[in-house]
């Protein structure tokens, strides 16, 4: 076993997704200190503060909890944690808190960077927060949750995802060692929205144009229906629909659910979809 397969086995786990992951730290105040667009739809925030150490070894596709201020305030109101759960101050509102994934950590900062990127869609409070987001403006980050569930260590990979799961997908193709092999099926607006992925595995990536404004994930699941899985390791994030569809699809053909990892980063119409959906309803 070479260090890359040995490093990864590291971060594999059995079982379902999210379950048995480490406990998430408390809420930490953090401060931007940079942003900006990686393209038109897309925006890194880098924030520094508080003890980010624990993400230096987190799994990929970790997600986090983001505490965002209300309109007026400087900085989140943060709850206190007790043995008995957290207790919220009653002389301020509470945060608007949502779920994203970190998308790297950079330890060699003084105190370590955090980076998390947003994808403007014109709505929510997270796309507003990040379309407006400056130096010095603060939030709290909670995290890292979850637990990878595939194995890491395996040679041959198919992955798809649309733009919300680019920060995700970023993240698992840079944890992959040099011995995987992965095909890769992004979907996204238009060539505006396509990005550089890296990685040291060896990579097919083919980028998807959404046929019509509204067709999400269809695209991904005419990709599913071709695609020769064999004993891949599968991994899918995208709308909560499309990746039911998806699921369903592969799960037909034969491919097994315990090689799967789908997860439905949001759901058209909904705000604050649940962070735990894998469409195994």
């Amino acid at each position: 076993m070479n260090d890359d397969t040995a490093k990864a086995r590291e971060f594999s786990g059995r079982g379902r997704p999210g379950g048995g992951g480490r406990r998430r730290q408390p809420p930490q105040l953090v401060e931007v200190v940079s942003a900006s667009r990686i393209t038109p739809r897309l925006v890194s925030v880098r924030v520094e503060g508080g003890d980010l150490s624990s993400f230096g070894t987190a799994a990929p596709t970790s997600h986090i909890k983001l505490f965002l201020p209300v309109e007026g305030q400087e900085a989140p109101a943060l709850p206190i944690v007790t043995p008995e759960g957290r207790v919220w101050p009653t002389d301020a509102p509470r945060p608007i808190v949502r779920t994203y994934t970190a998308r790297r950590f950079d330890a060699d900062a003084d105190a370590g960077t955090l980076e998390i990127q947003f994808v403007l869609h014109g709505e929510g409070p997270a796309s507003r927060w990040a379309e407006r987001a400056r130096n010095g403006d603060k939030i709290a980050v909670a995290g890292p949750g979850g637990r990878f569930s595939s194995d890491l260590a395996a040679r041959r990979w198919w992955i798809a995802g649309d733009e919300s799961a680019l920060p995700a997908v970023g993240a698992l193709l840079e944890a992959l060692p040099a011995s995987a092999v992965a095909e890769v099926h992004l979907e996204v607006a238009g060539p505006e929205d396509e990005i550089p992925l890296m990685s040291a595995a060896r990579v097919a990536t083919t980028w998807h144009h959404r046929r019509e404004p509204e067709a999400w994930g269809a695209e991904l699941a005419d990709a599913s229906v071709k695609a020769e899985i064999g004993g891949a390791q599968v991994w899918v994030a995208c709308e909560a629909s499309a990746m039911r569809l998806i699921r369903r699809s592969l799960l037909e053909r034969g491919v097994p659910g315990i090689s799967m990892v789908t997860r439905g980063y949001w759901r058209r119409g909904v705000a604050d979809h649940p962070d735990h959906d894998y469409g195994e309803d």
